[in-house]
């Protein structure tokens, strides 16, 4: 098996249009295809800058001409998430003709979309991708070669990838937005790239908040990111 990490820039996909317009982005947790109405049924997360930007974000996407339905399944503050209903784009369509298929959930921020496709012939692989390459444009971040040994662990068992989802969706939206700044900005790096006094003046809250949001959504996450790497280091089930 062969294992593709794509940047996609689709023409006629409405996640990519909205996320280039908007300050917003998309994080698909489920997904299938309908073969006979050739549409894609995606529920995912939607992250916008703040909750005017999620708003303006939603809207667009729904007035979307390639978008066939929307539904709201839950929204605070400036998260919502959806299910969508988006007709094949080309794309998909050269993947699924070249007997390909997604191995990994998509995300869409900035215009450009990360897809994880899987091919079972290298032949058959590269074909596809020069298809691919004659409506889109794309960049090949990784390829890898999966062997029996390779088959991810999260197929055996996936309670701990689970967990770690529904731990991070858990957070709040000051402690998510405060971890993900201390990440960007290089809090945690040697040296720091940023002070908590400087994260706390990006918030307009005093050190201490800012501190006590940051410990509470590093306990939470930390916590679920242990447990998965025990889970990877125990030693993968064999046959009954």
């Amino acid at each position: 098996m062969l294992e593709y990490t794509l940047d996609m820039e689709q023409y006629d996909c409405p996640f990519i249009d909205v996320s280039a317009d908007f300050d917003v982005r998309f994080a698909a947790f489920q997904w299938e295809f309908d073969q006979n109405e050739r549409e894609l049924e995606t529920r995912m997360t939607v992250d916008g800058a703040d909750e005017a930007a999620l708003a303006n974000g939603l809207d667009a996407l729904r007035a979307h001409d390639r978008l066939r339905t929307c539904h709201l399944l839950a929204r605070h503050d400036d998260r919502a998430q959806v299910r969508t209903r988006i007709g094949e784009t080309e794309a998909m369509s050269v993947i699924r003709e070249h007997d390909g298929y997604v191995t990994g959930p998509f995300r869409v921020a900035d215009g450009s979309e990360r897809w994880h496709v899987g091919f079972d012939d290298g032949s058959v692989a590269s074909d596809a991708l020069t298809a691919l390459d004659d409506d889109n444009e794309f960049t090949v971040r990784n390829r890898e070669r999966l062997g029996a040994d390779d088959v991810p662990r999260e197929a055996l068992d996936c309670d701990p990838v689970h967990e770690l989802v529904d731990e991070s969706l858990s957070l709040s939206a000051v402690e998510r937005r405060t971890l993900e700044r201390a990440v960007r900005d290089g809090y945690f790096d040697v040296p720091r790239g940023t002070t908590l006094g400087e994260i706390a003046g990006s918030f307009d809250v005093s050190k201490p908040a800012a501190s006590e949001n940051l410990r509470r959504s590093q306990r939470k996450v930390l916590q679920r990111v242990v447990s998965l790497i025990e889970f990877l280091d125990s030693p993968a089930p064999g046959p009954e």
